[in-house]
């Protein structure tokens, strides 16, 4: 189930930003989650809060009395504060790269020539102002910490 709440995170994503909302939410797996504080990081969302199935209140504390339970895990949810610059949507274009039906997988060299510009194999070059996240075996990370921590891996999706 890992890479297809990914793909589905991905387009979600995008919809929500083009559609300007200020709060969105995605379901609560361990790769969605990855992704999101990877997005986080890399300032591209401004906050990142689980939740329930309503959006969380402004101050509002976690509930004890919302624990996760084997009867109400389906219904937690990763709530994502969206950021906008000008009026403007700061994660303009979100395409994943990885799909369930074809897996993407780069070494540190291949990642490596991708952030410099030049394209390997099913892999584009990046451009100016656009990142790429990995999923790699220390987590998720962007292209310029996987090449930092020289490692490689599944490459999830590409932002601009």
């Amino acid at each position: 189930m890992g890479i297809h709440s990914v793909a589905n995170a991905c387009a979600h994503l995008q919809n929500a930003t083009r559609a300007h909302l200020g709060l969105t939410s995605i379901p609560n797996t361990k790769y969605n989650l990855r992704l999101a504080l990877a997005l986080h990081r890399a300032g591209l969302i401004g906050a990142v809060r689980r939740g329930g199935p309503r959006p969380p209140g402004p101050e509002e504390e976690p509930n004890e009395s919302e624990a996760v339970t084997t009867a109400n895990v389906a219904t937690r949810r990763l709530w994502l504060g969206l950021k906008y610059w000008d009026n403007q949507p700061v994660v303009r274009n979100l395409e994943a790269v990885s799909k369930p039906s074809r897996l993407v997988s780069a070494s540190v060299s291949d990642l490596s020539r991708v952030a410099r510009g030049f394209s390997v194999g099913p892999l584009k070059g990046l451009t100016l102002g656009e990142t790429m996240f990995v999923s790699t075996d220390r987590g998720v990370f962007e292209i310029r910490e996987a090449l930092a921590r020289k490692a490689g891996g599944l490459v999830l999706c590409r932002v601009s």
